[in-house]
């Protein structure tokens, strides 16, 4: 299926690696000019160097190019030097690390204040910066990466549970505000448990709570998954890249959620 992106510009947040790369590979693939974004300079420049890969293997005349800003994009520098370099997107997929688990008790004003900042607060300053210059171009994709205890809250991840369910509450009433019809999406993508280090590091603290040994807990939460395996980045980006399509014009404020069904609701 042509996507019918071909030619878009996107900025994707948190792509060196996991489930962000797999959302810029997708629409690499798709023939989308990438603005990549991550902390760690060395892996995003490794992940850049794989996108051009992508990019010079897309069919069309005119191949997609790819950039690269290493920046927190949680700060207000880093959100400048992002449109610095690109001044207007029309695909944006929001995408900060999520913030460490453990219990509440815990947890200082800093901590969530932290939190709020980075898986709320961020994406809100990114659709703020973009949103409108979409609506007046008449085309939009927002995807906000979040995560699936946005539907069952894990509770070692309450930070977590808290911020991103902020965030979603905000989306729900901006998606159906004015800019649903001037050809403006926007969507959260709920990941359950995929094989990434951020899986690797939220078992580990799962092993460490329990007392269990880390190969035990994994394993364990993959038998209870009704797909009985861990979802991969590269199967993740293919959903937000349909997100972003010209055929998801008719979907907006939704949550979806990727999860192999280890969701039990029916709702």
């Amino acid at each position: 299926m042509d996507l019918g992106i071909a030619g878009k510009t996107a900025l994707v947040c948190g792509a060196s690696k996991g489930l962000g790369y797999g959302c810029a590979e997708a629409l690499v693939r798709e023939g989308v000019n990438v603005l990549i974004v991550a902390r760690g300079a060395e892996a995003l420049a490794e992940a850049a160097k794989r996108l051009e890969v992508a990019a010079a293997a897309h069919g069309s005349a005119v191949k997609p190019w790819v950039k690269q800003v290493a920046a927190d994009i949680t700060t207000a520098e880093g959100r400048a030097a992002v449109f610095a370099l690109q001044k207007d997107f029309d695909i944006v997929v929001t995408n900060a690390g999520g913030p460490p688990p453990g219990d509440f008790r815990d947890w200082d004003r800093e901590a969530w204040i932290k939190a709020v900042d980075a898986n709320m607060l961020t994406p809100i300053e990114l659709i703020k910066a973009t949103v409108d210059g979409m609506a007046a171009r008449g085309f939009g994709r927002i995807v906000n990466i979040t995560s699936s205890s946005v539907k069952a809250p894990i509770d070692i991840l309450g930070l977590s549970n808290g911020a991103r369910s902020g965030l979603t509450g905000f989306v729900a009433g901006l998606a159906r505000s004015g800019i649903a019809a001037q050809g403006v999406t926007l969507n959260n993508l709920l990941p359950g448990s995929f094989d990434t280090d951020r899986l690797k590091g939220t078992m580990a603290g799962a092993a460490k709570k329990s007392g269990q040994d880390f190969d035990t807990v994994w394993e364990s939460r993959k038998k209870n998954i009704p797909a009985k395996r861990f979802g991969t980045p590269e199967e993740f980006g293919a959903i937000c890249a349909f997100l972003c399509s010209v055929q998801a014009g008719y979907l907006t404020g939704q949550n979806v959620l990727a999860d192999g069904g280890a969701y039990p609701g029916t709702y």
